[in-house]
């Protein structure tokens, strides 16, 4: 009887070992994580000329986390002087490959880079080398989430720093190098502590049992669980060699809960409580890591700053104990503060902008993408572009509120004014809040922001319209095919008789653009307007479609306004820049394209005038803001004042701001009185880059006479100045045969 127990009992422990033994393999040969993708942001380049100046390279590595030092020697450390940073450039691996830390010193003169030089060490002595280019490594921005709760960033044992490794073997395993995957000693010794202190005090599971636990086991408190989470431990030291099962514990370990998401692996905590990487971490912030593990919960170091810190200086003691670090060491860690990031996050959220980078992972990686592969996900993102809007609409869109007495959103999309890469998003009057996304999901009327296309489709003929051609400001009534009348009216009610094609742009006047729009021809507008970049099929060939009678989204804006401020060469707006596999191989990328669309000469002039808005027009507040940046722009405000626009040009980014009501009821805004506000608040905060307009062939300035009537006529010696195309020489013979006819006239007698 009692043998034929044993039996069963044997043979169940037999199968209960098979079944084990299954899952570690399983487990262990196959991936061990579901890893989510990894999003950086675009990545810095300098190189002597680049027009990056001082300050905005100082913002980049402040942004990146990296610390000001008097000597900088650590990686993520740097010191500013007057126009020159010193700084460690981290190791990173970039789409192409890996590159070590760098030790550099990039001087400054007042726009751009004017030299950057690596010290180098040649025949035992340090000296300074020339570089032609640096790359600095891009930020993280967060994770797009796999099929899981839990978070990680994998990191491979030998690139842990030793002393983290160190701190956690003497804390929790001592002997981990010695047992079979379960201490006999470590039982004993726990089991005579707990029976001193009358309660548990002490565990006496290994790493391998905890990892065994954490990885296929419950957290139920039962005698059947330890003895499975024994066996496997057994099974698992068997099967791997300690270092292999050091790597999985260094990345499985849980240290956090942010949100849904659980924070797992030491790469991903030190980002979590410290804000920077892993391998910068001093030993006292190691130290902190290595004690979370016992309780993440109860150690709570924003919670419980005084129990956070009794456990790392316990860690602390076992490591100078145990002659890991020494006295002088030791005195210096414990008499640091925690140095915690101000709260626990994995990442800043950008939700408008991931979401239009899932867009384009759908619609251009499709199924290379993998979910869980951690992947890496290279994108066009600016980190200071971004935060600077997401500060603008949480300062203005209460004041906006408060303004216009209602419930007002917002959105905002930044695109490179050459490249087309967009820089920043955000979906609405929170920009952390994942809901509806306004910038690429929102159409709604563009009102005034339409007219630049329009006087672009008149520029395109220089033999018909120039800056000067006087445009008509009078009473305008339009028949329909069926007899309907349209009665377009200027927003001031005011009528100026006639009005120069440049004065009518910049002041955004209704009857002159209705005018001209009618005489270029409904059917070359919307021809102009696709080869902007707008769809054709959302422009209803009605002539109100002159005053932006029908919706678009800001993206959609965006891409239009680009086109026209890069010169007319249009290219696509592009979130997504590669994407990485784990074994560093480049699965998708794409460069930056354009091509033109519209002649250079014809955008020359029509940025021309919206340069002139802001400077006499109806965006003028900005010049008072920015006097000397030559910003360019455009206001915009649709029927019974429901949407308020301002698409504001400077020379890095064209920046689209949308502000209105969700239910389409009036802002009560205009273009200048609400979203030129938000741009205002935002530029000033990005410091603009000055927008010079390298003058194409073919154009060149003539002299004007302003006639009784305020219109303008060419005159050899004018008093105003304007560009004009002249692609035939017509202008310049015009004006030349009329000083020879005066010559003529003058010594003829």
């Amino acid at each position: 009887m009692v043998a034929g127990v044993v039996v069963v009992g044997v043979l169940a422990m037999v199968a209960l070992g098979v079944h084990l033994q299954q899952k570690v393999e399983e487990r262990f040969t196959g991936q061990l994580w579901q890893l989510p993708s990894v999003v950086y942001a675009r990545e810095l380049v300098l190189q002597p000329g680049a027009k990056i100046r001082y300050d905005e390279a100082l913002k980049e590595l402040e942004t990146l986390g990296y610390q000001a030092v008097k000597a900088p020697a650590r990686s993520g450390e740097y010191k500013a002087s007057r126009l020159q940073l010193e700084f460690v450039r981290r190791p990173f691996t970039f789409k192409e490959g890996q590159e070590t830390e760098r030790h550099v010193v990039v001087r400054f003169d007042y726009s751009s880079v004017k030299s950057i030089h690596e010290w180098v060490t040649r025949d035992g002595k340090p000296q300074q080398r020339e570089l032609g280019i640096l790359r600095i490594e891009p930020k993280m921005l967060g994770m797009l989430e796999a099929k899981t709760t839990e978070q990680r960033i994998y990191l491979p044992k030998d690139k842990m720093p030793q002393a983290l490794v160190d701190a956690l073997l003497v804390t929790e395993d001592r002997h981990f190098y010695e047992h079979d995957g379960v201490s006999v000693v470590a039982i004993a010794r726990a089991f005579v502590a707990n029976l001193k202190a009358g309660r548990t005090v002490q565990g006496g599971s290994t790493l391998t049992q905890q990892l065994a636990k954490n990885m296929f086991l419950s957290s139920e408190r039962s005698l059947w669980r330890k003895i499975k989470e024994a066996y496997m431990a057994l099974l698992i030291d068997y099967q791997f060699d300690k270092d292999q099962i050091l790597d999985a514990y260094l990345n499985q370990v849980y240290l956090a809960q942010s949100g849904r998401q659980a924070v797992h692996g030491f790469a991903l905590g030190a980002r979590y409580y410290f804000g920077r990487p892993l391998s910068e971490l001093r030993v006292d912030q190691l130290a902190l890591l290595a004690g979370l593990v016992k309780g993440p919960s109860y150690y709570n170091p924003w919670r419980y700053p005084e129990r956070a810190k009794g456990r790392r200086d316990l860690v602390l003691q076992l490591m100078v104990e145990n002659q890991l670090i020494d006295e002088k060491d030791y005195k210096i860690a414990i008499s640091r503060p925690l140095d915690l990031q101000a709260k626990g996050q994995l990442s800043q959220r950008q939700p408008a902008y991931f979401d239009q980078l899932r867009r384009e992972l759908t619609e251009e990686v499709g199924e290379k993408f993998e979910s869980g592969k951690g992947l890496r996900l290279f994108t066009t993102l600016d980190p200071l572009s971004q935060q600077k809007a997401e500060q603008a609409v949480r300062e203005m869109m209460p004041k906006l509120d408060k303004k216009a007495g209602k419930s007002l959103e917002t959105a905002v999309v930044i695109a490179d004014r050459m490249t087309g890469e967009i820089r920043a998003m955000v979906g609405g009057s929170k920009p952390g809040f994942a809901g509806f996304n306004r910038a690429i999901d929102a159409k709604r009327q563009i009102g005034s922001v339409v007219k630049p296309a329009i006087y672009l489709a008149a520029l395109a003929q220089p033999t018909r319209f120039s800056l000067a051609t006087t445009l008509a400001d009078k009473p305008l009534v339009l028949k329909g095919d069926k007899g309907e009348e349209w009665k377009p009216r200027n927003y001031d009610r005011q009528y100026r008789g006639a009005v120069p094609l440049y004065q009518a742009l910049a002041k955004s006047y209704n009857i002159p653009t209705v005018n001209l729009g009618m005489a270029v021809g409904l059917d070359d507008v919307i021809a102009t307007m696709e080869k902007l970049g707008v769809d054709r099929q959302e422009i209803p060939p009605l002539p109100s479609m002159l005053l932006g009678a029908f919706t678009l989204t800001p993206f959609e804006v965006t891409q239009m306004y680009q086109t026209i401020a890069s010169g007319g060469r249009k290219a696509p707006l592009k979130a997504l820049s590669a994407v990485v596999n784990g074994e560093g191989e480049v699965i998708f990328q794409q460069l930056p394209v354009s091509s033109q669309a519209v002649p250079v000469q014809a955008a020359w002039l029509t940025m021309y005038g919206l340069q002139k808005t802001v400077t006499e027009g109806t965006a003028r507040y900005l010049n008072q803001q920015l006097p000397s940046s030559r910003l360019a722009g455009k206001t915009g405000t649709s029927d019974k004042g429901r949407d308020s626009w301002y698409v504001g040009v400077d020379g890095r980014e064209v920046v689209t701001v949308w502000v209105g009501r969700d239910d389409n009821a009036s802002s009560s805004l205009t273009g200048s009185s609400g979203a030129l506000r938000l741009y205002a608040d935002y530029v000033l905060r990005r410091d603009p880059e000055p927008l010079i307009l390298k003058q194409p062939a073919q154009i060149s300035m003539f002299d004007y006479q302003q006639s009784a009537n305020q219109t303008y006529q060419q005159a050899c010696l004018g008093q105003h100045q304007l560009p004009a195309w002249d692609p035939q020489g017509n202008l310049k013979l015009t004006c030349v045969k009329k000083v020879q006819s005066f010559l003529h006239d003058l010594f003829s007698w």
